[in-house]
């Protein structure tokens, strides 16, 4: 199921396919996973991403993966939106669950960390099939909670980090004070990334020097306040700014460009997302970390449902295809051309294609 086949006709070609191709074997297959909702009954699960805000142009791409996998299937879908809510996500999530009866495939991107573990327990408990990305404790695993949680999807946030850190040193020419904004601190991304960053410092023996860290959850208004305070604050003594993600970033870059000092002083976020590439293009950002939101926005639901449909059975996957981080570029100034014109595309069959390895533990 590739993400650019959409007609209605292709829709009712696969669903007849599907029939065909698991037909009778279907009984055997529902027998096999009994903690599953009745998966013999496939056509009618409902698939669902949730996210933080659709706002967010990450996440707004993330939806619209898990529209564009939906519609090569023909299977309903919804997007849930938390607004930064723990609690408002978990009980949309629990009432998605008991409006499709657990036939539910849940692809989401947790609030919090901790609300991972929840989460995993409500789908397990209603019989449906959940992908986490990006936040989950680390002793909460797939394999403990076979079949219904299929994987947990990431990208390595140290090493990228730190060579989008490395990206700003450069285009600072290698020495200065730089200030830096950093996600909700509970969150493994916001770690990772604010590691990847204290590495890149550490390496250059002293010339760069970080003159004040500060979280600011995600929130562009957030990071925007908090550079004009920055500004205001140490003034020329600010040769750089990072940002652990591209909205952040754009924050910062609004205040730079209040002050005049777009271009000036450089900034690196990390998404890859349009603003962010135009910035990249105009010498206002001097790089950001191209994920691939449309990859795991759909990836997330194509794999349980691959599962489902008995294409695969994901309890008999290595861990590294329950725990994986897809690929991450860095985009600067050297190849935005070239990305811009190439963008990641996406196919459905190729379920493992763009993983790149098994998730680490640094804790």
């Amino acid at each position: 199921y590739t993400s650019d086949v959409s007609s209605a006709a292709s829709d009712v070609y696969k669903r007849q396919v599907l029939k065909g191709a698991v037909g009778l074997g279907f009984t055997a297959a529902a027998a096999k996973f009994p903690t599953l909702a009745n998966a013999a009954d496939y056509e009618n699960w409902t698939l669902a991403n949730s996210l933080r805000s659709v706002a967010n142009p990450y996440h707004a791409t993330f939806a619209k993966g898990g529209e564009d996998f939906a519609k090569t299937v023909g299977l309903p879908y919804e997007v849930l939106v938390t607004e930064g809510n723990s609690e408002k996500g978990i009980a949309d999530i629990k009432a998605l669950l008991q409006r499709t009866g657990g036939k539910l495939i849940l692809n989401v991107d947790p609030n919090d960390s901790p609300d991972a573990r929840v989460i995993v327990e409500e789908i397990k408990a209603a019989g449906g099939l959940v992908v986490t990305q990006w936040n989950k404790p680390d002793d909460l695993h797939p394999w403990d909670f076979d079949p219904n949680y299929v994987a947990h999807m990431s990208f390595d946030g140290v090493p990228t980090s730190e060579a989008v850190a490395n990206a700003l040193f450069k285009a600072m020419g290698g020495e200065g004070g730089i200030v830096a904004i950093g996600g909700i601190l509970s969150n493994v991304p916001a770690i990772e990334r604010k590691l990847g960053l204290d590495n890149a410092i550490a390496k250059t023996g002293g010339k760069i020097k970080l003159l004040d860290f500060q979280p600011a959850d995600w929130n562009e208004q957030k990071a925007f306040d908090i550079m004009q305070a920055w500004l205001t604050r140490f003034g020329t003594d600010i040769k750089g700014v990072f940002a652990a993600n591209d909205g952040m970033g754009m924050g910062a870059l609004e205040a730079l460009r209040q002050n005049g000092l777009a271009g000036q002083v450089p900034v690196v976020g990390i998404d890859g997302i349009e603003a962010a590439l135009d910035a990249v293009e105009a010498g206002e950002f001097a790089g950001t970390v191209a994920w691939d939101p449309l990859w795991t926005g759909g990836m997330g639901l194509a794999i349980p449902y691959a599962h489902l449909t008995g294409k695969i059975d994901i309890t008999k996957e290595p861990h590294g295809h329950r725990e994986m981080y897809g690929t991450g570029v860095i985009v600067t100034s050297d190849n935005v051309a070239n990305f811009r014109s190439n963008p990641p595309s996406v196919d459905f069959d190729d379920l493992w294609g763009k993983v790149t390895g098994q998730v680490q533990y640094r804790g």
